[in-house]
């Protein structure tokens, strides 16, 4: 009883002195927690001023190094092997090709896919540097020429129209020069014998007033258009003067074959000569119009255009590049050949085992990618890697070689087994370390990124707090990093004030 009186008071003052330990903790904690999330101002909240900055999309998993073994590798598409420049035993260096299939027509589409997408960088640069002075002389002399042709175009014309007066109708008129012309036959319809010898009357003054125009000195000076466009008008009523008289002959009494053939050929002179002014003036028009466009220089909307093709071409060159790529089996790391199952002219089949490669001393890291995030994990992604035999602050370099394309069940839940080797050899690194990795998936320039605690959730929709007036605001939020950082798509804008707690 002695001894049970003396050990009740010792225990009882031992539980004491673990609590008020536990209480000045407590206090330490809520103290530094306070000290963390309201720095002074009498309380005020921690605030973020969003700034856009790089996004590192990444994926932050566990692993463990094991001895390299071998990597089995095979084509993504089915075909007939057309070259195996490897055998079992030889040593090849990452990037060297082991195999291939028939793809003849893929890599000429690489090409063809390249030389388009070089015709469309040249355009672009040209719109970029805008009309050459060359360019633009090229088109005023063009300009210069078409309006000589305009020219020929309309003394060609005035000729033909003064021959088929003079010489083609002329013949079959008495006193043709003269205000008293009158046709030397006779019609039985003297409405149209009238009309026919009015036509004729008024056709010379016409033609003087033409032939003067042309020989005017400032005829070979100025703009041809009015002078084309008057020309027209003298055709149409030589032309129409013409139909007349060919349907007087039609009633002449005494028939003349030869003045009917010449009328004939006059009125397809006289057609031609207006067809041809026509033709003169589209010719013109046209070299006036591409002069004044080269003029005019490149507008922003062209050369943004532009470039959307040179994306489409490059786009489309990458697209052919890979699927190149897919007839092609590249060591991926220095290695042994282990096996070569494949020879010239085999049929092979997509997805299949046939090339293994051993690793030349370089150890391996295993780890198990969740199915939230394999989709943006690709082989060749680049990855950091620290081990925790060393710490956070020395990090390895490895790249991914393979990603298991059936899921490994781990704790209920679906991962795919994702093996990458690292970059150099390194003394330092031993099968069976335990691994902390995390996998370059891409990179945003200029994004809008904030810590992930500071948004909340509400059924589907995600929330920010501005600063200003405590208000939520919708955002639209991306990719979270393995630093507990996460992308905004939108709702936020660079020099925007948020609350780090919500």
């Amino acid at each position: 009883m002695i001894k049970s009186s003396h050990f009740m008071p010792t225990f009882v003052k031992t539980l004491l002195a673990q609590r008020w330990i536990l209480i000045v903790a407590a206090v330490v904690i809520i103290g530094g927690g306070y000290f963390f999330f309201f720095r002074g101002n009498g309380g005020a909240a921690a605030t973020l001023t969003i700034v856009p900055e790089d996004f590192k999309q990444e994926v932050s998993v566990s692993g463990t190094v094991v001895a390299a073994e071998h990597v089995d590798l095979g084509f993504a598409e089915s075909g007939r092997i057309a070259g195996v420049y490897a055998s079992v035993g030889d040593t090849v260096r990452a990037g060297a090709v082991l195999a291939t299939i028939e793809n003849g027509d893929l890599a000429a589409a690489v090409e063809q896919k390249q030389a388009a997408l070089e015709t469309e960088q040249a355009k672009l640069l040209s719109l970029q540097n805008g009309t050459r002075p060359e360019q633009i002389a090229i088109d005023e002399a063009a300009v210069t020429k078409d309006e000589e042709a305009l020219r020929d175009a309309i003394t060609s014309a005035y000729v033909s129209a003064d021959n088929a007066v003079h010489k083609s109708a002329d013949q079959f008129f008495a006193n043709p020069r003269t205000s008293s012309a009158s046709l030397a036959f006779s019609v039985s319809n003297a409405l149209l014998k009238a009309q026919v010898e009015q036509e004729r009357v008024l056709l010379d003054p016409a033609l003087i007033t033409w032939g003067a125009n042309i020989s005017d000195p400032s005829f070979a000076t100025k703009a041809p258009e009015n002078a084309s466009a008057q020309a027209k008008q003298y055709l149409t009523q030589v032309a129409t003067f013409l139909f007349d008289a060919s349907q007087a002959l039609a009633q002449a009494q005494t028939l003349n074959a030869t003045y009917q053939a010449d009328i004939t050929t006059a009125r397809t002179v006289v057609a031609s000569a207006l067809a041809s002014l026509t033709t003169a003036e589209s010719a013109l028009a046209g070299a006036r119009g591409d002069l004044a466009l080269a003029k005019a220089g490149t507008t922003a909307s062209d050369i943004a255009a532009q470039a959307a093709e040179v994306k489409a071409a490059l786009a489309n060159v990458s697209s052919a590049k890979a699927a190149l790529a897919k007839t092609v089996v590249v060591a991926p790391f220095t290695g042994i050949v282990s096996k070569m199952d494949v020879k010239p002219g085999q049929i092979v089949s997509a997805n299949t085992s046939t090339i293994s490669l051993l690793s030349t001393g370089a150890f391996e890291l295993e780890t198990y990618v969740p199915q939230i995030n394999i989709s943006s994990v690709l082989q060749g992604d680049q990855a950091i890697v620290t081990l925790d035999a060393y710490g956070p602050k020395v990090t390895f370099t490895a790249k991914i070689v393979s990603v298991d394309p059936a899921e490994t069940v781990r704790a209920g839940v679906a991962t795919y087994k994702t093996v990458l080797i690292f970059d150099t050899t390194d003394v330092r690194i031993r099968s069976g370390m335990t691994a902390n990795v995390v996998i370059a998936t891409g990179e945003k320039q200029g994004a809008i990124v904030i810590p992930t605690g500071a948004i909340t959730y509400e059924g589907a929709h995600t929330y920010v707090t501005m600063a200003s007036d405590a208000s939520k605001r919708e955002v639209a939020v991306g990719q979270s990093s393995s630093l507990g950082r996460t992308l905004i798509l939108s709702g936020l804008s660079a020099g925007d004030v948020i609350l780090l707690t919500p």
